[in-house]
């Protein structure tokens, strides 16, 4: 019998989980961060593609809770503990966080990227989730795909080819 495989894709400011066979990706990862939160004994997985690091500093009324690290992370594990997660078996990989453009003056609200990067460490070091991988910075575009059966992170970084973490 031969197994099929569906491939979740989230967009940008969003998530979604999945459990093996199926994987999961997202695309363009630039200053934005791919947080993959996992729990290998049971085969499931869950992706967070994180736009900004703070939802206090949000002007919209409703704010789409996907797409700030300190909310997206924290919903995103309520959602695998409630589809059948461990709490003590999560462990985290990141990729993305570059910093896509050079600005001549030195703002800290224009490093998207590095503050993104924070936000999200900060945000899984609350909950104790260890980052057992990662590939952050730089300045270029990335396409991640993670696959709950292996536990392999693919990334595909644009002029610099592919890797698995």
């Amino acid at each position: 019998m031969i197994e099929t495989r569906d491939v979740i894709k989230v967009g940008i400011a969003d998530l979604n989980i999945v459990k093996a066979p199926n994987m999961i990706r997202t695309s363009g990862l630039g200053s934005c961060v791919g947080v993959v939160i996992y729990d290998l004994p049971n085969k499931i997985a869950g992706l967070a593609h994180v736009m900004l690091p703070d939802s206090a500093l949000a002007k919209e009324p409703k704010k789409n809770i996907y797409k700030y690290a300190d909310t997206a992370v924290v919903y995103l594990i309520e959602l695998l503990l409630n589809n059948g997660a461990s709490k003590y078996s999560l462990k985290a990989k990141l990729a993305g966080g570059a910093q896509m453009f050079q600005f001549t003056a030195n703002s800290s609200t224009m490093r998207i990227g590095p503050r993104n990067i924070e936000a999200v460490e900060k945000a899984l070091n609350t909950y104790k989730i260890p980052v057992v991988g990662s590939d952050l910075g730089g300045n270029s575009g990335r396409t991640i795909e993670f696959n709950p059966a292996t536990g392999y992170l693919n990334i595909r970084t644009i002029n610099k080819g592919e890797k698995d973490i």
